[in-house]
């Protein structure tokens, strides 16, 4: 991939995709984000990522459901072309979710479905939609959860769904290798963000039972994650595919 390759990336305006974004900025990448609902938040996001001396834009992305995903594609393609002079696109980063802790016993089928739809089937065909104007030689990095080896209680659908999710870019990985596009999974560990209502960082006893859970003592800090994500979309990690990389600390090893 050349100096100004175009990245998007998913929930890209505040917490962990925030440093996604900004550290593939510094990397020369010209970079989109999306937000959800606070269009203030994102545009101050793309401020900062303009002071790298990147092209930034944001546009909003409603994953509840896959009916939004074509009108989005529709405004991102027209985006490429208006504001970037690109029909095609290079890095494509899934970071965007949400949160819930929640008993196993007390999941609602409501709460499934939108777990379901937001963590992995709006996922799915996102990617699907995004493939066919990704350039060869591009990325795909898929964000899930160190929940995924380890259990939280109250985590079984989220964590449930992003298992799924890294089944299947273990298949990305594998049906695209034909057009030189790469698909690997980040899966941060417990990170002080505003990610679950802040869930962290708004109770010390579940921070301090948490870092004491890690060999390094500490939490991790959203600086902790987006630098391995820009790693991996770059010509460094260009033999790495296919791969779960966890960044947690080593909890629970």
């Amino acid at each position: 991939m050349n100096h100004s390759s175009i990245a998007l990336v998913t929930g890209g305006s505040r917490g962990l995709g925030k440093d996604m974004a900004l550290s593939l900025a510094r990397k020369g990448n010209h970079i989109i984000i999306t937000y959800q609902q606070n269009k203030e938040q994102a545009l101050q996001t793309v401020q900062a990522l303009e002071k790298l001396n990147v092209k930034a834009l944001a546009l909003q992305l409603n994953l509840s459901d896959t009916k939004f995903i074509p009108p989005f594609i529709a405004t991102f393609k027209t985006s490429l072309q208006t504001y970037f002079q690109a029909t095609h696109f290079d890095i494509l980063v899934n970071n965007a979710g949400m949160g819930a802790t929640v008993p196993f016993e007390q999941v609602t089928e409501a709460l499934f479905d939108e777990f379901l739809n937001v963590h992995f089937k709006s996922v799915y065909f996102l990617t699907q939609h995004c493939v066919p104007f990704m350039n060869n030689g591009g990325c795909i990095i898929n964000i899930s959860s160190g929940t995924t080896r380890y259990c939280n209680p109250g985590y079984s659908v989220y964590s449930s769904m992003k298992g799924a999710l890294e089944v299947f870019t273990r298949y990305l990985a594998k049906e695209l290798g034909h057009k030189g596009i790469r698909a690997n999974v980040v899966a941060p560990g417990p990170v002080e963000t505003d990610f679950n209502h802040a869930a962290i960082r708004n109770n010390p006893h579940m921070k301090e039972r948490l870092a004491s859970l890690s060999p390094l003592g500490r939490v991790g800090v959203a600086e902790d994650i987006g630098g391995v994500v820009a790693f991996l979309c770059s010509e460094d990690a260009r033999w790495v595919n296919g791969q779960r990389i966890e960044v947690s600390g080593g909890i629970n090893i």
